[in-house]
């Protein structure tokens, strides 16, 4: 029996060649490149230096979500601004594991349910439980406090993530429906996309102009989102989804911090923004694209920061639904900014995702934990 197992061990070795035996299989990668799954930065934006502050008190929550934002699309942006991101910024880390109740790969509807109610659902359901029982989000604990809310999205407001928090449904799919809710829902300042299903509605109903009888000041242009006046904010810039990062201006930003300036009040507030686009890009596949939108995020969230330093009392979280795209960074240079990636899927995949906070009780979120865990962390933070 030795000699038979020795002549075996003999063939096995005799069989590999040195380069079977090389531990380094990145040689092994597919370096045939096209125009979506490249991309180069010319000029980097510079990034912001803040300190963590001091106190433990929690007045505001600003949570930040990256639709299909996970450690690769973070690292790929990183290389392309040249090795430097606002998120760099926040002092802690964790990881959410992003499943749902009936699958394994989730959607954004039931992985933004999570986060906003400290409960997994079922894939397709908006701020509903497994028997479509509606949940209290932060967003409405929040409100029963008598904190001010928002929320600020680049996707149509009645989108997946922006709905999670502040409405509740069994499908993404009912638009119009989805859209009719935020009249009664209580949310101070909206902000995003989808005056399709607000203002050419099948039920005839004006949705812009019922919010402005309820005193709503409305914005549809990027330009005038700055002069708003009043205490409560409905912009819409456009039909569907906003477009493109470097098409649409600003408007994450200006929108963003505009929702601070309006909803800064004694009693604290509560805003959602989200990076929606992040994830539609890495669906097509483009990261190029991807990494605009990444920017585009990053920057708001420098922004914050520096806000939140100023103030002191404000817990600012950034984390993702799920993660998409299965992408991976191949190739690439911090010196040329430039990075070359492979997708492996044109849809979600179950990686964790990153779960960064900054401010009092960022300590909270440090360690592993269930997306659903994330959610009841911030929910015992409003109680």
């Amino acid at each position: 029996m030795l000699a038979a197992g020795a002549l075996l061990l003999g063939a096995w070795a005799f069989a590999q060649t040195p380069e079977d035996l090389d531990r380094d299989r990145s040689k092994y990668a597919t370096y045939s490149f096209s125009k979506d799954d490249q991309y180069t930065v010319e000029t980097p934006y510079r990034t912001v230096t803040v300190k963590q502050p001091k106190s433990k008190k929690v007045k505001n929550i600003i949570f930040l979500i990256g639709d299909g934002t996970g450690l690769s699309q973070w690292s790929v942006g990183w290389v392309a601004n040249g090795g430097a991101l606002n998120i760099d910024q926040m002092p802690v880390c964790g990881y959410s594991r992003t499943y749902c109740t009936d699958r394994l790969i989730t959607d954004s509807c039931a992985g933004g349910t999570a986060l906003s109610s400290g409960e997994k659902t079922k894939y397709g359901y908006i701020g509903i439980d497994k028997d479509q029982n509606p949940f209290v989000t932060s967003l409405h604990l929040a409100q029963k406090k008598g904190m001010k809310t928002g929320l600020a999205v680049t996707c149509r407001i009645n989108d997946a993530t922006p709905a999670d928090f502040a409405i509740h449904g069994p499908s993404r799919k009912d638009e119009e429906g989805l859209a009719a809710q935020y009249v009664d829902s209580g949310v101070d300042f909206i902000s995003g996309g989808g005056t399709h299903f607000w203002n050419k509605r099948s039920d005839g109903r004006n949705l812009i102009d019922e919010m402005k009888a309820k005193g709503y000041t409305y914005v549809d242009k990027l330009e005038d989102i700055a002069g708003a006046q009043g205490d409560k904010f409905l912009g819409l810039y456009d039909e569907y989804d906003l477009k493109p990062a470097l098409d649409r201006g600003p408007i994450l930003m200006e929108s963003t911090m505009k929702a601070i300036q309006m909803l800064d009040n004694k009693k604290g507030f509560f805003l959602m923004v989200e990076g929606s686009q992040i994830d539609d890009w890495c669906h097509r596949n483009k990261v190029g694209y991807m990494c605009e939108e990444l920017f585009d995020f990053d920057k708001v969230i420098g922004a914050v920061l520096e806000w939140a330093e100023k103030d002191g009392h404000t817990l600012v979280l950034v984390t993702a639904d799920h993660n998409t795209g299965g992408l991976t960074l191949l190739k690439g240079s911090l010196e040329e900014r430039t990075v070359k990636v492979h997708f492996s899927t044109k849809g979600h995949d179950g990686i964790v995702v990153p779960v960064f906070a900054y401010g009092p009780h960022a300590e909270d979120f440090a360690g592993i934990h269930e997306n659903s865990e994330v959610g009841e962390l911030v929910r015992k933070l409003l109680k």
